[in-house]
């Protein structure tokens, strides 16, 4: 037994002696979950690391800079998610159906529809960076460098939406650790990179952003080999059971609806997250350059402590899914009920870890004493709203698995939207000033979470994968 699974087996017995967690779901769950916490977190440390960078090199100009870019490469990312939402969704299902063929197809759907969202995306980038860093009301400093950023970072918006196709397959067939080795080298390879031209060749924001650009067109290679089938030799890495061919059909409508049909509303809920960024950061740009970047420095730390649900919510996804595909609806209820109890559990210690390090974590990305006083606080009101994006991402994970994906878009609207963006608006006309968005990054996230759980202890979203099941053709 080697000692991730001696780990693993410890954990399993103490978790089911706490009654969060049988030991018989704990091992696939974290067979599953472990990568992609791994990948999670790789993924959010290349940003979260240049920010750093960028803090030291160039100052508070480059970090408010920074986070107006970043801003936009976050609705890449969600978008990026919620498509590849529904390709998890239909390719778990179809392979715990033992249907391979349509499975391939289902990620060829993916591809086509990847790169008809990148591609404009790409030119808008490249052609109206300033305009849209503009958008925010920036100083001047902060507008160039974030215009700077958004540029060279332009290319990297189709191989890191491809990569998520990618990465969702993988995960869909229950292989999380290839797209773990692939996730995790580009993160280096962009740490590495960035602090390099950062630093060694003095380029600063630009730096960062070349870095970024080739380090995930690195992770597209990497991932592209299994994806068409290809052995990674000795590497641990596995071809992807389900791969993309050049022969064959690339476009079934059939499928390519329930693709869309699916995918469209996680595309809403992810980008409803998204989105709201936008807002608070121009709320925040009231306050000045201080409060955009110690904003910034509490929602990455915050997507740091989410690498959880990077595996959690897709554990969640696949196994949920899995059972669903086989016609096992009591254990497809089992699993997700188990993984939302173990995701509290989690996010709660990990918060309480952060609430306590808050400054040492924010003197990490800036230097001075008022600066680091503001970036503490938003760390640990960050970490603290995390304990729902725990719960959030693993019942909406679940629901997902099942192709349920309608109303957890709704619930993230009315959270974000109808709860955490008037309260952040509060600090321009009452007294509560920087105090409306610590309140509005605690409700961002609990309002969602309420629902989603709610959703998924009514079950209905049983009755919805059935129209989505393999075993619906045949019918």
């Amino acid at each position: 037994m080697t000692g991730r699974q001696a780990a693993i087996e410890f954990l399993a017995t103490a978790l089911e002696r706490l009654g969060i967690i049988d030991a018989e779901r704990f091992r696939p769950t974290a067979e599953l979950a472990w990568p992609r916490i791994v990948t999670g977190f790789a993924i959010m440390s290349k940003q979260t690391a240049d920010l750093a960078m960028v803090g030291i090199a160039v100052g508070l100009a480059g970090t408010a800079g920074l986070a107006y870019a970043l801003a936009f490469w976050e609705i890449v990312t969600m978008l990026g998610l919620g498509l590849a939402g529904g390709t998890v969704s239909l390719v778990s299902q179809n392979y715990g159906g033992e249907e391979t063929e349509r499975a391939s197809l289902i990620v060829k759907q993916s591809i086509l529809l990847t790169v008809v969202l990148a591609v404009p995306i790409v030119a808008v980038f490249l052609s109206f960076a300033d305009s849209l860093i503009g958008l925010f009301g920036a100083e001047d400093a902060s507008l160039e460098h974030g215009a700077t950023y958004l540029t060279f970072v332009a290319p990297a918006v189709l191989f890191e939406m491809l990569n998520l196709i990618a990465s969702r397959t993988y995960t869909g067939v229950g292989d999380t650790f290839t797209e773990m080795i692939a996730r995790a080298g580009g993160a280096a390879l962009n740490i590495v990179l960035s602090g390099l031209l950062i630093f060694g060749l003095e380029m600063g924001v630009a730096g960062a952003a070349i870095g970024t650009t080739v380090s995930t067109g690195f992770v597209t290679v990497v991932l592209a080999w299994g994806m068409i089938g290809r052995s990674y030799g000795a590497l641990g890495m596995e071809p992807s059971p389900v791969p993309v061919t050049a022969s064959g059909s690339w476009l079934e409508p059939s499928l390519m609806r329930q693709v869309i049909e699916i995918s469209a509303p996680e595309i809403g809920r992810r980008l409803a997250q998204g989105i709201v960024v936008f807002p608070l950061l121009w709320i925040a740009a009231t306050f000045g350059p201080v409060v955009v970047t110690a904003l910034e420095v509490g929602r990455r730390v915050r997507g740091l402590i989410n690498s959880i649900n990077w595996g959690l919510s897709l554990a969640s996804s696949s196994l949920v899914g899995q059972h669903l595909g086989s016609n096992d609806e009591a254990e497809a209820g089992a699993y997700g009920a188990a993984i939302i109890r173990l995701s509290v559990v989690l996010y709660a210690g990990l918060a309480v870890v952060v609430v306590v390090f808050a400054e040492p974590i924010a003197s990490l990305f800036v230097t001075g004493p008022e600066e680091a006083a503001q970036a503490a606080t938003f760390v640990a009101v960050g970490a603290i709203s995390s304990i729902s994006y725990g719960i959030d991402g693993a019942a909406a994970g679940a629901l997902l698995g099942a192709g349920d994906t309608r109303l957890p878009f709704v619930a993230s609207l009315v959270g974000r939207y109808g709860f955490a963006l008037p309260a952040a608006a509060l600090g321009l006309v009452t007294p509560l000033g920087i105090g409306a968005l610590y309140l509005a990054l605690l409700l961002e996230t609990t309002v969602p979470a309420g629902v989603n759980y709610w959703l998924f202890r009514r079950g209905r979203w049983k009755a919805v994968s059935r129209r989505y099941r393999p075993s619906s053709e045949a019918s």
